[in-house]
């Protein structure tokens, strides 16, 4: 039976037909492939598999159906394996995998129009550590809290299927298979058919760049998966050589599976430097494409991991590009990092946290455009000018940035809380898009560890290259030091990882604040709009600035202090005069009782400028006469 005449969802993988299950398999290296059914109906039976061009295999078992266990046979072996494109590993990738009907689930979300890349404020999220329970269902609880916060857009971690029973998700080695983990498939469809009903998108971070070294067994289907090179984190997939053309098509055929049988509204893709495609046409201008034929009516984010801060991101696939609508802005947070806590080590080093870089960030994004980034000894970055600050992503915390630090501590561990309310105020108020890390919003007092269940050699491995990674920070290559490392494989360290969900109430004042700033950024008429905003910039001082925001006839003005309070005396800058026939008055300060500040004095510009030490104000324009 022809693949077009049963016109598959997937090109490779277990499909429900009416003649019971098709399976589907690239395998070129082998000249005879059986599927092999385990438990329940047809236990034990086999069915040997077509030859098809370019080295599928291809056929139907009569006796499979929904829910029915099966591994493939390679050449007569003893060994069976799992399919590389399984929806479903219930026992993990040792395991047999499960046909899975995704047409069983009934929807509720037909009217959803999917999102657009304006007006985010994206909330990252790692299942396993996010609840206590660890699953789709629980978290699919605290989604109403989520909305209730003002956050419209969750990014989930990676879900792929891992071995272990814990880890980050950066391992997957199942790619359509949602890790057994946190739930059924059917529960992580819940998961985003809920987030619909309350208006919430959602992202799911997927790796493109490896597989994970445990529980891989692609190599055995056909060692063409791989490139001779090695990559950062293993074996490189092979994009651009020998018969990668079902390579290719292996990935965008994921990138289309999770927006069309799981309905997400986009893709996080990790580390897209780590991509390497020297073909006419990039594979992540192919993979972008069919995420966006998947998606149907409906509008959908793409956003990149970039370390090179690579403009291709942002192009469409025409122009050479990789069809992306946004980045993630390093920049930003290494900027804001080194700030707040004084830090200035390894790729810390290139930056100063000064007022003119926060500034720059304001205005253009990345911060490195080209210029020679003498950590890495290369030129780093892309120009900007003409992308819209939506395309931006920044954040003062993530998954990376807590937990690639040695005891994955939270910023606020670091710097004084009124600094950091004060640089919470400038991420949520920036005209790029905010994303905050899970717990962010509540000052959450458990870590963001590094964890991975792996096998007793791998783990050790693992930590053993953890530990080479974090010896470019010059305060942790110390034996001491080292020896106080969590160790990735300890149930303690993730169990250390998950959040206490109750603090959201002990450390009130923390929510608020965020939930106060998220309201100002959605109903003020300029910061809402503040993408499409003329922006200028001013050093105030050594820890001090000021962004002034334009938007048809609207303007606001943020003064952002980062050291002592200062008296601007004379005061020869443009941009703190207020607009002709307007005094200025405070519209909003992070100094609030509520937000557990000391309170702001009362704004008096006759004579000199007070600009509060610690402390973000946002002040508006009010006509002469008129009350603010």
């Amino acid at each position: 039976m022809a693949m077009t005449e049963l016109q598959r969802r997937l090109p490779i993988g277990a499909e429900i037909v009416p003649e019971g299950v098709h399976f589907r398999v690239w395998a070129p290296a082998h000249r005879k492939v059986e599927v092999v059914l385990e438990g329940g109906a047809g236990q034990g039976s086999s069915v040997e598999l077509e030859s098809e061009e370019e080295g599928f295999f291809a056929g139907v078992s009569s006796q499979a159906r929904a829910g029915s266990l099966y591994r493939f046979r390679l050449n007569q072996g003893e060994n069976l394996h799992p399919d590389p494109a399984s929806r479903f590993q219930p026992d993990g990738p040792h395991g047999p995998s499960r046909v899975v009907d995704p047409s069983r689930y009934r929807w509720s979300d037909g009217d959803w129009p999917g999102i657009l890349r304006e007006g985010h404020v994206i909330y990252e999220m790692h299942l396993g550590t996010y609840t206590r329970e660890g699953s789709w269902r629980a978290a699919a609880e605290q989604l109403k809290e989520l909305k209730d916060l003002g956050i419209t857009l969750v990014e989930v971690m990676p879900v792929a299927d891992f071995p272990g029973r814990f880890g980050w998700g950066y391992d997957g080695v199942n790619h359509f298979a949602p890790s057994r983990l946190y739930g059924e498939p059917d529960d992580m469809r819940s998961f985003v058919d809920q987030a619909h009903r309350l208006g919430l998108g959602v992202l799911l971070d997927v790796v493109y760049n490896h597989f994970g070294p445990e529980g891989n067994f692609l190599a055995q289907f056909s060692q063409y998966y791989y490139a001779e090179e090695e990559g950062e984190w293993g074996k490189a997939m092979n994009f651009d050589g020998r018969r990668s053309r079902p390579v290719r098509e292996f990935f965008a055929a994921n990138a289309g599976y999770w927006i069309d049988e799981f309905h997400l509204d986009g893709l996080r893709f990790d580390a897209t430097h780590a991509v390497h495609d020297d073909s006419p046409v990039h594979v992540l201008g192919e993979i972008t494409e069919m995420a966006r034929a998947a998606s149907g009516k409906r509008t959908i984010l793409l956003v990149a991991e970039n370390e090179n801060q690579d403009a291709r991101c942002l192009r469409p696939k025409e122009a050479g590009g990789f069809g992306m609508d946004a980045v993630w802005n390093d920049d930003f947070h290494h900027s804001a990092y080194v700030a707040l806590t004084g830090y200035h080590d390894a790729y810390y080093s290139e930056y100063f946290g000064t007022p003119q870089e926060l500034i720059s960030t304001a205005k253009w994004g990345y911060l490195y455009q080209g210029q020679f980034y003498f950590w890495q000894g290369k030129r780093r970055g892309s120009p900007t000018i003409g992308v819209s600050p939506s395309c931006f992503i920044n954040y003062i915390q993530n998954h990376d940035q807590i937990g690639n630090s040695a005891w994955g501590m939270r910023i606020d561990r670091l710097t004084n809380p009124a600094a950091l309310r004060t640089m919470t105020a400038l991420l949520m108020l920036s005209p790029q898009t905010p994303m905050i890390f899970q717990g962010q919003e509540f000052s959450a007092s458990s870590p963001f560890l590094y964890f991975a269940d792996l096998s007793p050699d791998i783990s050790q491995a693992v930590h053993t290259g953890r530990i080479e990674y974090l010896k470019q920070f010059t305060n942790i290559d110390a034996p001491e030091i080292i020896d106080s490392i969590d160790k990735p494989y300890e149930v303690e360290t993730f169990e250390q990882s998950r959040l206490h969900l109750r603090e959201r109430e002990r450390h009130a004042k923390t929510y608020n604040l965020y939930r106060d700033l998220i309201r100002l950024r959605r109903e003020d008429p300029v910061f809402s709009r503040a993408y499409a905003c003329h922006v200028e910039g001013a050093v105030l001082g050594t820890n001090a600035f000021l962004l002034r925001y334009f938007l048809e006839g609207e303007q606001r003005l943020l003064l952002i202090n980062l050291g002592r309070e200062l008296h601007l005396v004379p005061i020869p800058e443009p941009m703190l005069a207020p607009p002709e026939g307007c005094n200025w008055e405070i519209l909003w300060t992070s100094e609030k009782l509520e937000f557990g500040g000391s309170g702001t004095p009362k704004l008096d510009t006759e004579k000199f400028w007070r600009i509060q030490g610690n402390a973000a104000v946002v002040l508006i324009p009010v006509r002469q006469g008129e009350e603010p």
